[in-house]
């Protein structure tokens, strides 16, 4: 056994670039792979129906035969001019750039100007919309001129061959999270973060979300296990969590939605959660969010990015304290959220001061539009980037991550003591 251990230690040990081949099973598409994932596209039955029920909703039924063909050439003609991944993404930026005019009342993007295009960074955002993030920060640096990142995506995401072949092609590599058996997903984990870290080496830069799957409730919150798992390759070169960390180039990025298409979708689930103590998703509910997602308004949108974080924390439970910091210190508070604070009795009556009339009938209409159960829950979410803003203001954060440290000493010492008995 401790044969196999070593060798194990040693094949890890001669991986030295995230091109190697034992990242296969997880990493992005090269160019020579991009016409192989374009083929998948243009021939995914499941992809073209798809389309057609969602543009043609009631036509589909009469008339499908001939949309199914109007989508085939459609998707023939705009992959026809596609050849590698550069190309591809040039389309993205294209669909984003028409989504954000379509969609959206403006994108404000901060901080990324202050970045330097030689370098890899990892930037970990808070996580409301399984694409659009990655999406808008991906458009942020190829607004600048950068290279774009290399995106994190769950293998939940892997159920239709066509949507694997897209986020192949740009450039989102797998992460396990379907891995039941603990020695398996710590060997996934392990893979995972060399390839991350190796990836930052070679200055490609990297976004992945604070935390496992979307904030539904809109309280975001760094997980110290997303820190941990990045920290495993580092451990495995003997390097400390800070002196790892701080390679890293970690850049916390801030992201701020007015208004969520996937709103009442979310309070649907946390609703059936608080009600019946589960919720089971239909098939191919991520990638319907993903739809409602791109074409849903979205208001007003905030993407800010930070400076690297290379000084100040120890622990993951301090930099994760540092990542939401910045995301909370961040956020813009759109009239969605002050109304909802205020109606919520989190936020005093001045502080709808200065916001249109028609801008709080606007989000009222909304919310009166939606269930009586699940109208509260709504406006909880929308009200939450509110209340964590006031606790990132008055130093609540700090005093929280002091008090958790002195609990873990306490229970450090405990245990230590327990041990010499």
């Amino acid at each position: 056994m401790t044969e196999q251990i070593l060798k194990g230690d040693k094949a890890k040990a001669e991986v030295t670039s995230s091109e190697d081949a034992i990242f296969d099973d997880i990493r992005p598409c090269r160019d020579d792979e991009a016409p192989q994932e374009l083929a998948i596209i243009a021939n995914d039955e499941v992809l073209v129906n798809g389309i057609v029920k969602l543009r043609y909703p009631k036509l589909h039924k009469y008339f499908g035969p001939l949309f199914r063909y109007k989508v085939r050439s459609f998707i023939h003609n705009t992959l026809k001019n596609v050849h590698n991944i550069n190309d591809f993404q040039q389309l993205v930026a294209q669909a984003v750039t028409k989504m954000i005019a379509t969609t959206t009342d403006g994108v404000e993007f901060k901080g990324f100007e202050t970045l330097d295009p030689k370098k890899g960074y990892l930037f970990i955002s808070n996580h409301r919309d399984i694409s659009l993030d990655p999406a808008f920060i991906d458009f942020a640096l190829h607004q600048h001129n950068f290279d774009t990142v290399r995106i994190a995506i769950g293998d939940n995401l892997r159920k239709i061959p066509a949507a694997t072949a897209l986020m192949r092609l740009n450039k989102s590599f797998i992460v396990k999270r379907s891995v039941v058996s603990p020695r398996e997903k710590l060997k996934e984990l392990q893979h995972l973060s060399q390839y991350m870290g190796l990836s930052l080496k070679e200055k490609h830069s990297i976004w992945i979300a604070q935390r496992e799957g979307r904030a539904k409730d809109g309280y975001d919150s760094t997980e110290e296990a997303v820190l941990k798992m990045i920290y495993l390759y580092g451990r495995s070169q003997c390097q400390d969590f800070a002196t790892y960390m701080q390679s890293l180039n970690i850049v916390p990025v801030s992201i701020t939605y007015e208004y969520d298409p996937n709103d009442l979708d979310k309070a649907r689930e946390l609703h059936e959660k608080a009600v019946n103590g589960t919720y089971k998703k239909a098939e191919f509910e991520d990638i319907r969010s993903i739809v409602k997602g791109i074409k849903g308004y979205k208001g007003r949108i905030s993407v800010v990015a930070g400076e690297p974080i290379t000084s100040g924390f120890s622990t993951p439970a301090e930099l994760a304290t540092l990542i939401d910091k910045f995301i909370y210190s961040n956020y813009a508070l759109y009239p969605s959220m002050l109304v909802s604070a205020q109606k919520l009795e989190m936020a005093p009556e001045h502080a709808l001061d200065g916001i249109p009339s028609e801008e709080i009938l606007k989000f009222m209409d909304r919310i009166n539009s939606y269930p009586p159960e699940l109208q509260m829950r709504v406006m909880k979410m929308y009200a939450a980037p509110y209340e964590n803003y006031q606790k990132a203001m008055s130093g609540q954060l700090e005093q929280h991550a002091e008090a958790a440290a002195e609990s873990s000493a306490g229970a450090d010492n405990s245990e230590g003591a327990e041990s010499a008995e």
